[in-house]
């Protein structure tokens, strides 16, 4: 079965990485910060086991860290969040064959996960990865379903409960993988660094 993993990251700019982080730690830390999660995201999803697909927020880089023969450079379209992952995901699916979308904001995401949510997507329909603010780190499809994406309160902690129910209104099967956190505020990152550095 065809296996396609899709990447969204953002351009690292200064001012526009990690807004939130900004707010206690500055743009120029916040964008090193950034810089940090896609060099983590770039060395676990290069590893997995499938087509990489990785979006970028603005504009193509053709000659930054990602090696084009290792990931197939794409653009996100225009608008919400919701419209971006859909979007991807139809695009996606004209090759055929189950596709996983993951950000670049959850350094605990490991190689490993990657491929469970591959291997649940043979018996499941949905596959998610959930985080501890009520959002999800990864998602699986085997086919693109608009309904996942419209009328979702994005960036909330209503996520994960809105896209359960989604999954649940149209009688479709799902599978959980372990919850980990995003890093969204400077203590998240903190956070994830001691428990890299306890190993």
């Amino acid at each position: 079965m065809n296996k396609h993993l899709i990447i969204f990251i953002k351009n690292p700019e200064l001012g526009k990485a990690k807004t939130r982080i900004a707010k206690t730690t500055g743009d120029e830390r916040a964008l090193e910060i950034y810089t940090e999660l896609l060099e983590h995201t770039r060395n676990i999803t290069s590893k997995v086991d499938a087509q990489r697909h990785l979006f970028y927020s603005s504009s193509i880089d053709t000659q930054d860290e990602w090696p084009g023969t290792l990931f197939d450079k794409k653009l996100q379209m225009q608008g919400g969040l919701g419209a971006k992952m859909q979007d991807a995901f139809e695009r996606i699916q004209q090759a055929g064959g189950s596709m996983v979308i993951i950000g670049s904001d959850c350094g605990a995401l490991q190689t490993e996960i990657i491929e469970q949510a591959f291997v649940a997507l043979q018996d499941h329909d949905v596959v998610l990865g959930p985080t501890f603010d009520g959002g999800y780190y990864l998602l699986g499809l085997k086919a693109a379903n608009l309904d996942l994406f419209s009328n979702v309160d994005w960036s909330t902690e209503k996520v994960y409960p809105q896209t359960i129910q989604k999954i649940k209104d149209q009688n479709l099967t799902y599978a959980e993988l372990t919850r980990l956190h995003d890093i969204d505020f400077e203590e998240d990152y903190l956070a994830w660094k001691k428990l890299l550095r306890e190993g």
